[in-house]
């Protein structure tokens, strides 16, 4: 098999709107459990206000996009979904809540840890989704 024709398959696997997500939660992975962690060493600080990241809120909007059209030149700029999912970016964010369920500050202990659980589940499910090492391997008709 040539180059060539393994060119067009590689690039539908490897760089669908699927794939683009799965990075982009990575970096929101990567931000989140920084986020977490801050959040954690400032648990007994008085007055902290905890960090939140959103990401998850872009990509609901993003899929919801029906806008149809034709890319006709590949210079030409993408519409609809894939447009808007290559503007989703994760943000790291205050968020206004008055209450303390720490005593000292809005850092609960128990929650921060829980979601520092849901976040490593995620990160691995997004790092085995995006370990494409024995697909592009096969493709190349090599042995990984």
């Amino acid at each position: 098999m040539s180059e060539n024709t393994i060119t067009p398959t590689r690039s539908r696997l490897f760089n669908s709107d699927t794939r683009m997500l799965v990075y982009k939660g990575l970096d929101a992975n990567a931000m989140r459990g920084r986020a977490i962690a801050q959040n954690i060493a400032n648990a007994q600080t008085p007055g902290y206000q905890r960090v939140e990241v959103n990401f998850e809120d872009q990509v609901r909007d993003a899929m919801r996009k029906h806008v149809t059209g034709t890319k006709t030149d590949e210079n030409h700029m993408d519409i609809g979904r894939k447009a808007s999912i290559r503007k989703i970016e994760p943000y790291s964010f205050r968020p206004d809540d008055p209450t303390n369920p720490g005593e000292v500050n809005n850092v609960d202990i128990d929650i921060e840890a829980s979601k520092m659980a849901e976040n490593q589940i995620e990160y691995n499910y997004n790092m085995q989704f995006a370990s494409f090492g024995k697909i592009q391997a096969a493709i190349k008709g090599q042995v990984y």
